[in-house]
């Protein structure tokens, strides 16, 4: 009969840890670079495609939920964008336009057609299809000679989401704007690097160094 290991050697499950492996780091969403995406920002396009970058870029929502947006869905005095139902989730929810978004869009509603109930539409058809959308980003992508990147529309979700994170917006927050329905999926945003975690961790530690941590520690042995 084997002998179990010694209750001291027995491995803890469902231990909770904040580190990554190397795998996990492969799986973490991909961003636009700084430097590029102020490319992207600074160069002229076409009204209807520079709100839908903005749009994308400033309120997270998937690239499905933007092409199936209303113009009713809009509220510019409040700000707004409801989306009635999520295309993952199939719950609805509020997001917040920003100021040079609320601008591209006061701009593209000027010139659109207003008998299109569709906000963003084609020429040939009602609704734009994906590949109509994604045939116009990469002309962008082109236009600023960052193509090669391999940049892609969804960057521009994972873009909105970790530079909020980065400028302090609680998970929490970010994962009722994301429309995730477990918050465990908005953590994967929560890169190691961003600079909400560094600050933290600088300010932390000019505590310690000024001998402000006053106590005992051994409550803390198990974190």
């Amino acid at each position: 009969m084997e002998k179990s290991a010694p209750k001291r050697w027995s491995r803890k499950k469902n231990y909770a840890c904040l580190t990554y492996s190397s795998n996990s780091w492969r799986s973490l969403p991909r961003t636009i670079e700084p430097d590029d995406l102020k490319r992207l920002l600074k160069k002229r396009f076409t009204p209807k495609v520079k709100c839908m970058i903005l749009i994308l870029l400033r309120t997270g929502m998937r690239i499905s939920e933007l092409l199936a947006l209303k113009l009713k869905d809009t509220d510019l005095k409040k700000r707004i964008i409801i989306i009635p139902e999520s295309a993952k989730t199939g719950v609805g929810r509020i997001v917040y336009i920003s100021d040079d978004a609320h601008k591209a869009l006061k701009k593209w509603i000027k010139v659109r057609d207003p008998k299109k109930k569709i906000l963003f539409y084609s020429q040939k058809r009602e609704k734009m299809s994906y590949a109509t959308a994604r045939s116009a980003f990469n002309k962008c992508l082109r236009e600023t000679y960052i193509k090669r990147k391999g940049y892609t529309l969804h960057y521009l979700r994972h873009t909105f989401a970790s530079e909020l994170l980065s400028s302090g917006m609680p998970l929490e927050s970010l994962q009722v704007l994301m429309g995730h329905s477990s918050i465990a999926v908005t953590r994967r945003y929560a890169r190691l690097t961003n600079s909400a975690l560094e600050k933290d961790y600088f300010k932390s530690m000019q505590r310690i160094e000024r001998g402000e941590i006053n106590g005992s520690y051994r409550d803390y042995y198990q974190i």
